[in-house]
């Protein structure tokens, strides 16, 4: 069982116990819990075997036991009693924006209200202003938040598709008859959200691998079964569309599931008008070869001008993985982050990197445990300290000085500009009234930009996948502003954020703005996550010149300070 499917029991476990009232401390208690089974680097099964559950930081004695029932079991028979006893409804409720256990019991107890649907109405109806700490907005974002959650239903994050479908490629990898395995459609081409896997399988016999596939763990179901196709239904909820070839059709087949369809199609039309038909290849390439064109990277396959490009052979040379030197945006256990600074630079040594920049929250938000003035001035000399005593351990790697400043409701930053001139990487971020209206939300970004002192804005528009829309914001206007200051803008490579997202990223480009992927990570697990942020500025058509941790420190220093 993976950490991330023990840590979700335990997240809507704490859920469903302060919905009934429970005691604060056992909900804390769990919840914590799930926050560290997530931020593990190693698999849960694992530790159990060496023994090790109840060496975990935060993982208790009893808490251990349960660990232990689920991963013998693949349930817990407490989270169980309890979604039998309270309705489904009131989960869906909880996971609004805004509303939460305490406001989900308040507005069960209040309105006798135990569904969305109910809940919408009751909001329809003004019925929710009168409930405290509720008012006529509150309606209206629940209304808006509701219709939301509708649409959005059958999507799943791009972490949690290819977390399942790299489980089920390994899985396929090693039966007998199969030659080759991956994962085509939206997943292939790094879209944020996925409504289902597409995988090809190179065999010559579909029907074993059919089987195979049906007695996987993960799969609850077959929904429907052809000759060479067949759709699973998962307990993961994520349908699984699964397309046998014979070897030698592979690559068609995979770049055909690949799409987009829109690519797809203007492909089809290529070949109809030079009077050729798609045939087996050897490789994607030899297919966009014989049409006179370079090949085309999945991330890019959006018909967004790509094929017109590729016909003047002037595709970009999109940024990759291997080019980011460093990341600008790490938070350490000085704040809100679960790992200290040597483990932090020890990871980021083994990734390759030839420096970070340790950004931990400022002193105004209190919530992540901010720094002081006087916390931040002594993290720095510990900075230094490394920087200087450790040099020859380190390798030439750097560690740079940093901090998140929050830019305040009213504009500004809670951080003197005296302190953040002397600082390395200044990232300025919004955390708090992300309600304000577009005037307000935009004078107040726009103020950050416009300080000499700030580097990086941080994820911009506030979103939250699924969870929490853009903070209502003017972005020409603000992208504007970027443009004439020279400050930079963050890709967040959090696979909850991606922010900015690709369309906006590449309008950054177009306006000659450059651009920062960091990972925002709070622990070790999180700084492996670059790989979604660079996917985003591939999707954006960015360049290694686009993105200035591609740098190496001296020039990026430089730039900074310029």
């Amino acid at each position: 069982m993976r950490n991330a499917e023990v840590a979700r029991i335990f997240y809507e476990l704490a859920d469903l116990l302060e919905l009934k009232g429970e005691d604060f401390f056992k909900v804390r208690a769990y919840r914590n819990a799930a926050k560290v089974l997530t931020s593990l680097a190693d698999p849960v099964e694992e530790l159990r075997k060496r023994g090790s559950l109840n060496k975990i930081s935060g993982i208790g004695k009893k808490i251990a036991g349960k660990i232990n029932e689920i991963l013998s079991t693949g349930r817990l028979q407490k989270h169980q009693d309890l979604l039998c006893e309270i309705s489904p409804g009131m989960l869906e409720i909880m996971s609004l924006p805004g509303i939460g256990p305490k406001r989900a019991k308040m507005i069960r107890e209040s309105l006798n209200i135990t569904s969305p649907e109910e809940l919408a109405e009751a909001a329809r109806a003004g019925r929710v202003r009168v409930l405290p700490g509720m008012g006529v907005k509150s309606e209206i974002d629940i209304i808006r938040n509701i219709e939301m959650q509708k649409n959005r239903s059958g999507r799943v994050l791009l972490v949690t598709a290819k977390e399942l479908a790299g489980e089920l490629t390994d899985y396929l990898n090693v039966l007998p008859g199969i030659t080759v395995v991956e994962a085509g459609g939206s997943l292939r081409r790094w879209q944020e959200t996925v409504g289902d896997i597409d995988l090809v399988v190179g065999a010559e016999d579909a029907e074993p691998v059919f089987e195979a596939m049906a007695r996987h763990p993960r799969v609850k179901r077959i929904v429907e079964k052809g000759e060479n196709l067949a759709r699973f239904r998962t307990w993961w909820g994520i349908d699984v569309d699964l397309v046998v070839v014979p070897e030698e059709l592979f690559f068609l087949a995979l770049h055909k599931s690949t799409g987009s369809k829109a690519h797809s199609l203007r492909l089809q039309g290529l070949f109809s008008g030079k009077g050729m038909d798609l045939r087996p290849a050897s490789n994607e390439e030899d297919i966009y070869a014989s049409l006179g064109m370079p090949y085309i990277p999945p991330e890019i396959r959006e018909d967004r001008g790509e094929i017109e490009f590729a016909l003047k052979n002037n595709l970009p040379r999109l940024v990759d993985i291997g080019d980011i030197k460093g990341d600008l945006h790490v938070h350490t256990s000085w704040s809100d982050g679960r790992c200290s600074i040597e483990q932090v630079v020890a990871r980021a040594k083994e990734k390759g990197y030839e420096y970070i920049a340790i950004t931990d929250h400022s002193q105004s938000l209190k919530i992540a445990r901010g720094l002081s003035l006087e916390k931040l001035k002594e993290q720095h000399r510990e900075i230094q300290r490394f920087n200087e005593v450790y040099n020859e351990k380190l390798g030439g790697f750097k560690i740079l000085t940093g901090i998140e400043v929050d830019i305040l409701p009213k504009g500004g930053l809670d951080c003197p500009d005296e302190i953040l001139e002397g600082i390395d990487v200044v990232i300025a971020s919004v955390h708090r009234a992300f309600k304000q209206d577009r005037d307000t939300m935009t004078a107040r970004i726009i103020s950050a930009i416009e300080n000499k002192n700030v580097d990086i804005i941080g994820h911009l528009t506030g979103r939250l996948i699924g969870k929490r829309d853009e903070y209502d914001l003017d972005v020409e206007k603000v992208l504007d502003a970027a443009a004439v200051c020279g400050t930079i803008l963050e890709i967040n490579s959090s696979p909850d954020r991606l922010d900015l997202n690709d369309v906006n990223a590449r309008i950054a480009k177009s306006k000659g703005i450059k651009l920062a992927v960091n990972t925002d990570t709070h622990d070790l697990k999180r700084m492996g996550q670059m790989p979604y942020g660079v996917a985003v500025a591939r999707r954006a058509w960015l360049e290694p010149g686009d993105v200035v941790n591609t740098l190496p420190v001296d020039k990026l220093l430089r730039y900074f300070r310029k």
